[in-house]
C-alpha cells in the first residue's frame, strides 16, 4: 500500500510538475512537433492532474483547499495550451 500524502504536499507536488513541464527544453528545429517532447510534457501534466483530481471528493478538504485545487487544475489546462498549442 502506498503511503498517504497530505493534501498540501499533493498540491505543491502538482505545482512542481507543472513547472517541470514548462522548463523542458524545446528543440529549435522541431519545437512542439517533437513527439518525445510532447510525451514528456503530457506525462508531467498527467501526473500533476492525478495527484489532485480526487481531493474534491475528500470529506476533509476545506472550501479553501477545493478552490486552490480548482485553480491548479485550471493552471494545468492553461499550461498545456501554452506549451503545446503555440
Amino acid at each position: 500500500m502506498s503511503p498517504l500524502i497530505p493534501t498540501r504536499v499533493r498540491i505543491d507536488l502538482a505545482k512542481d510538475l507543472i513547472q517541470k513541464a514548462r522548463d523542458l527544453p524545446v528543440q529549435a528545429e522541431v519545437g512542439w512537433q517533437d513527439f518525445i517532447y510532447v510525451a514528456q510534457v503530457k506525462d508531467f501534466l498527467r501526473q500533476a492532474r492525478d495527484l489532485i483530481k480526487f481531493i474534491h471528493y475528500s470529506p476533509s478538504a476545506t472550501p479553501e483547499i477545493q478552490d486552490e485545487v480548482a485553480k491548479v487544475l485550471d493552471e494545468i489546462d492553461q499550461a498545456e495550451k501554452e506549451i503545446l498549442h503555440k
